[in-house]
């Protein structure tokens, strides 16, 4: 009997050590999910702010101009008119063609100078040993701390005693001489990560340094160097300070000048400028997100190698 009552007692023990384990596993559980729903609550009302936005520039964009000024304001245009877009893009006076292909090709440039320049000093900083390496790295960072405010005036009076202003000059050739300090630091973390046994074996098979940069190291960091062309393209695609400053000919004017110069001019027509702006912002939107995996992969390798 003994033995019964102890078997009892042991299997009692075990279903309420089952019970209570069970019970923990579905508190857990009810706990991750209650985070979970929290957490993906908040994010989906940060979405919908952040792109509040963009659908007040696209409804105003396809809205009349009285619709565009009414009080209170409509959610949904009462008739779409389409029509403004080609209306906008061939408004009397604008040159929205022109200075498209302006951007186009300042951009392109740029991105190509960055691409090649930065990561070549990036490949130095990693790779190769110099005296003073770490110190030219550290004065390549703290450069990012200089404001460009700064360098505003200096940098004026140079390009003017060379003869570059109104010219893209300013815009462009920077863009050939190091790529910026943020986009040498966040090539160089990538290129830290890749084996040196890759390059040892290309050194012993007689392949020099821009070789191996070129046949080993650009390859390999794909997801890093879409990373910096998508800041770079973002970036010059609208930039407005430094045309605004280099830029004074309106035939040379880019796209950001161009939709600056429709502002003031036509700043009522509301919907053709909501139109030409959209239409301005089109390719950063397909550009993020034909990168998007490549970009987000770039930015989590590049935070995790030393």
């Amino acid at each position: 009997m003994s033995a019964v009552s102890e078997s009892s007692r042991l299997r009692r023990t075990t279903q309420a050590s089952a019970q209570e384990i069970a019970a923990a596993r579905a508190r857990r559980k009810l706990r991750e999910n209650s985070r979970k729903t929290i957490l993906y609550a908040v994010l989906i009302l940060g979405a919908i702010i952040f792109m509040c936005p963009l659908y007040w520039m696209l409804i105003t964009s396809v809205k009349t101009n009285a619709e565009a000024y009414l009080y209170p304001p409509t959610l949904w245009p009462q008739a779409i008119k389409l029509i403004n877009y080609p209306d906008a893009w061939n408004y009397e006076g604008m040159q929205f063609m022109r200075w498209t292909l302006q951007t186009i090709f300042i951009t392109v440039t740029v991105m190509v100078g960055v691409l090649f320049t930065s990561s070549m000093c990036a490949y130095g900083f990693a790779r190769l040993r110099f005296p003073g390496r770490n110190f030219w790295f550290i004065a390549t960072l703290a450069s990012t701390m200089l404001p460009a405010q700064v360098t505003l005036i200096p940098l004026y009076i140079v390009f003017f005693k060379i003869g570059w202003l109104d010219t893209y000059n300013p815009l462009i050739i920077p863009a050939w001489f190091g790529g910026g300090a943020i986009n040498i630091f966040l090539l160089r973390q990538f290129f830290m990560g890749i084996p040196e046994e890759l390059e040892d074996a290309a050194l012993i098979d007689g392949a020099g340094r821009f070789r191996i940069w070129w046949s080993i190291f650009m390859p390999l960091s794909i997801p890093a160097v879409l990373t910096v062309a998508i800041f770079t393209f973002q970036g010059v695609w609208n930039d407005f300070y430094g045309p605004l400053v280099y830029i004074s000919s309106q035939d040379n004017y880019t796209l950001a000048l161009g939709i600056n110069l429709f502002k003031g001019i036509y700043g009522a027509q509301t919907q053709y400028l909501m139109a030409v702006s959209t239409l301005m912002t089109i390719p950063m939107i397909v550009l993020f997100f034909v990168a998007q995996r490549y970009f987000i992969r770039g930015i989590v390798l590049t935070g995790i190698n030393r």
